[in-house]
């Protein structure tokens, strides 16, 4: 009974929000990547670069807000890498989207000790402090939500609805979902196929890095080595989860930050090995049920164009 209330608990809530941030920022990210028809396997990196840009900028400048623009800049270079890989070289987009992963994972210890001189963490920053909305943080029932709360809560649901928009209520739009599913005939439309895709695999590298910056000036005060700790996996995850639709993407984010505020809270009699295993272990359940339904662009990986 006291997990029970624990899990139906406004704290309980709050955390799931809270956790749904960075899965969900990548999601999208991944989401209007893979629409343009490219698979992109390295979010977790990106958001990894993200993370480090994050404390990097606010370590550099005193100022956690242009932190973040280290973080989106950073991680946008990774996307940039990513495109000019599988668009002008035409690499496999899956080794270059691992390719990305192994280099953030080795960069980032190496420039974390060139920084701080010290193995596996950065020193502590400035973070993003909260925010109360006046007027709304006074609503009966639902003020907590505008109250003593992250900027990145507000910016999050902010993202997701204008992704929607673009994706099914502009010309950008139509373009971008006719390039993944028949970019041939996009093309022989006069759409600019190479422009859409390198646009699309550069915002998705910013989303990750602002994903990533709130989980190291946000969610945390410093950069630790690996912090991201799969969150890259489960956005993918919830992207096909959510049908490649923004909207989705943050839904199904939701589904996986409840799991991870589940293992935060539960108290169970089993070793804690398997709670702390319960959010990755969703996320394959997901992918194998997800996936046999799941239909993606249909030009999703392939350069034939």
């Amino acid at each position: 009974m006291e997990n029970l209330s624990h899990i139906l608990s406004a704290d309980m809530l709050f955390m799931t929000l809270r956790l749904a941030i960075p899965i969900g920022l990548a999601a999208i990210g991944g989401t209007i990547c893979e629409r343009s028809g490219i698979v992109n396997l390295g979010l977790e990196g990106m958001m990894l670069m993200g993370a480090f840009g994050g404390v990097l900028g606010s370590h550099i400048t005193g100022n956690p807000w242009l932190g973040i623009v280290f973080a989106v800049f950073i991680a946008g270079a990774m996307g940039l890498i990513h495109a000019v890989l599988c668009i002008h070289y035409r690499t496999s987009q899956t080794v270059s989207g691992v390719g990305i992963n192994i280099l953030a994972g080795g960069l980032t210890v190496v420039l974390t000790r060139a920084v701080w001189q010290v193995d596996g963490r950065s020193g502590a920053v400035e973070r993003i402090p909260t925010v109360t909305i006046p007027g709304l943080s006074d609503i009966p029932a639902l003020g907590a939500l505008f109250t003593g709360q992250s900027p990145y809560v507000y910016l999050t649901v902010a993202i997701a609805v204008a992704a929607w928009f673009v994706f099914y209520k502009t010309k950008v739009g139509l373009r971008l979902r006719a390039i993944g599913d028949h970019p041939q005939a996009a093309a022989a439309a006069g759409v600019n196929v190479k422009r859409y895709r390198y646009a699309a695999v550069i915002t998705s590298g910013m989303l990750c890095g602002l994903a990533g910056a709130y989980l190291s000036i946000v969610h945390s005060n410093m950069f630790i080595n690996d912090m991201v700790a799969g969150r890259g996996f489960m956005a993918l995850a919830a992207n096909i989860f959510g049908g490649w639709n923004p909207i989705g993407s943050i839904l199904a984010s939701i589904v996986f930050a409840f799991a991870q505020a589940m293992r935060i809270t539960l108290a169970l009699d089993i070793p804690d090995q398997f709670i702390q295993m319960f959010p990755y272990i969703l996320t394959l359940l997901v992918l194998i049920a997800a996936g046999r339904k799941a239909r993606g662009p249909e030009a999703l990986g392939r350069m034939e164009d």
